[in-house]
């Protein structure tokens, strides 16, 4: 309820609430907030949710005490310690768990808006919640709260020491404290606690499937997973403990016992161990945790496990049609002339041995016959690593979920090729298609653009109008418009329908079918192979 921002009326026998201020009394104390000036909504921005503990700052982190005063919620800057990716600068303290909240006008305790909690992506190495990057207008116009968090990325959210301290995958149980605020504390905003969608991009679509496939409490009713699965490759990585050793001499401190290292990197400035990081070229990522009786994430390996807490949750998921075009579109010939990009690829899922040799070959002739990788095979390459990095394990996703009972799953690819394609924009590429995080500029109000062009506006309206349906109604169509002119089913076993979303609407089925036929048969025959995989 919005407590301390109504007043009472009295003209004559009739009475009337006018919200004056944004100040809430929630239970996590008095929060004051702004008036935004883009729209009809308020912000409540940098709210602390969790601390880092200062002796561990590696370890998981502790939830947020009540605020004792008024929590003047102003500033959204907080990042946490990282190299950003806008002017490649190490930036970022560990006073970073932080959440930025935005409230329709509308919200009441009366008339309390389904909720849409936003996980960045950045690889688990980077990125931030701040109104640089997503800003909130395109989507609160649609009568749904916005929340955007923090999380810990790099060594401090992602260091797997296997050890009861830092047992792996402390990013992620960022956002689960994240998550059980928003729960506890979203209805004094106005907030529907019992309608909460979360969606996540890239590595933030990761998270979310991993909080799927975790045994942590059900802190959300729906999801929205974007070119994100658990079984990306690469997406999972061994004990970091070797890394905390590596940082630790780089930065003058040799030992062999983990304990010290990390007594040493704890006290050392967060800045520093980052750039030690940077300098050895180094990443930190989800693991599988060894650790007992403690409070874990990811136990095994996610193609041996179901997934029951999808069962009742719908789920809106796809991936972008030239998802890898980044990483092809600017090389030149003679770095295309020293690519190994099949059996590097394929070495990072399966195990790779002498007898796996002809099914790298089997891969390469599928996508390139007999050529040599040449600056000719560019598009081939792109649709080679987009399948293998994305679209299959995308696919891998839906047929996990179905197996576990899921019910309402939304299948989509996103194709559009415009002025808003934010990776592309960033690259100054014009190549037609969809990149990787490409989506983003569709979804949020990206700060340093300028205003959209006629054709951009409609899919940003057609984009949010989707997305926000579904984070009301479960369903992105429930009924078709002159905006959303087809009807989107959700998949079953027998129809893998999707949404092809460009710059016309089309509903089609089984996006890519030969190839991903290809990949269905490839892992099927070779799923012995496939790291981390047991009989069951």
């Amino acid at each position: 309820m919005w407590i301390l921002g109504l007043v009472v009326l009295a003209l004559g026998s009739a009475q009337a609430l006018v919200r004056l201020d944004p100040l809430v009394n929630s239970p996590a104390g008095l929060i004051r907030g702004l008036r935004a000036g883009d729209g009809e909504y308020s912000m409540f921005l940098g709210i602390p949710y969790a601390q880092v503990e200062e002796n561990n700052p590696f370890g998981t982190s502790i939830p947020q005490p009540k605020f004792n005063t008024i929590f003047n919620a102003f500033d959204d800057s907080a990042i946490c310690p990282q190299m950003e990716e806008f002017n490649k600068t190490i930036v970022g303290t560990l006073d970073c768990l932080q959440l930025n909240i935005y409230v329709p006008a509308t919200a009441s305790s009366r008339n309390k808006l389904p909720v849409l909690v936003w996980i960045y992506g950045g690889g688990f190495s980077l990125g931030f919640a701040s109104r640089y990057l997503y800003g909130p207008k395109y989507l609160i116009r649609h009568d749904v709260i916005l929340v955007t968090l923090n999380y810990r990325v790099g060594p401090y959210g992602f260091f797997c020491l296997d050890t009861p301290d830092v047992p792996g995958n402390q990013g992620i149980k960022d956002q689960v404290l994240a998550l059980r605020w928003v729960k506890e504390n979203i209805a004094a905003f106005g907030g529907d606690m019992n309608k909460i969608t979360v969606m996540g991009g890239s590595a933030g679509g990761v998270s979310i499937e991993f909080n799927l496939l975790s045994k942590q409490e059900k802190l959300f009713n729906q999801a929205i997973i974007q070119s994100g699965s658990t079984f990306i490759p690469g997406v999972l990585e061994e004990s970091g403990r070797s890394k905390a050793f590596r940082i630790a001499q780089q930065l003058g401190f040799e030992t062999n016992d983990i304990s010290q290292a990390v007594a040493f990197l704890a006290k050392t400035d967060a800045k520093l161990v980052i750039a030690a990081m940077e300098e050895l070229g180094l990443t930190s990522r989800p693991c599988i945790e060894q650790v007992e009786n403690v409070d874990s994430i990811l136990t095994d390996h996610p193609i041996n496990v179901n997934i029951p807490k999808v069962k009742d949750i719908p789920v809106l998921i796809g991936f972008n049609n030239k998802e890898r075009l980044l990483q092809y579109a600017t090389l030149s010939s003679e770095q295309f002339k020293n690519l190994n990009v099949f059996r590097d690829s394929l070495q990072e899922k399966f195990i790779y041995d002498e007898e796996f040799k002809e099914m790298e070959d089997i891969v390469r002739r599928f996508y390139i016959g007999d050529e040599e990788v040449t600056e000719a095979l560019r598009e081939n390459l792109i649709d080679f690593r987009s399948d293998y990095d994305f679209s299959f394990p995308v696919q891998l996703s839906l047929k996990k979920y179905l197996e576990s009972g899921a019910k309402n799953v939304y299948y989509y690819m996103f194709s559009y090729s415009g002025g808003r394609n934010f990776a592309k924009k960033q690259n100054n590429l014009t190549l037609p298609g969809a990149a990787h995080n490409d989506i983003i500029g569709y979804l949020f109000d990206l700060s340093y653009e300028d205003a959209p062009s006629e054709a951009d506006q409609r899919v940003i309206d057609q984009m949010t109008t989707l997305w926000t349906n579904f984070v009301k109604y479960g369903d992105p169509t429930p009924q078709t418009s002159e905006l959303l002119p087809v009807k989107w089913s959700p998949i079953t076993e027998q129809t893998y329908t999707y949404m092809n979303i460009d710059s016309e609407l089309s509903v089609s089925t089984r996006p890519y079918n030969d190839r991903m036929a290809f990949w269905e048969l490839f892992f099927e025959v070779n799923k012995n192979k496939l790291k981390g995989y047991r009989e069951n």
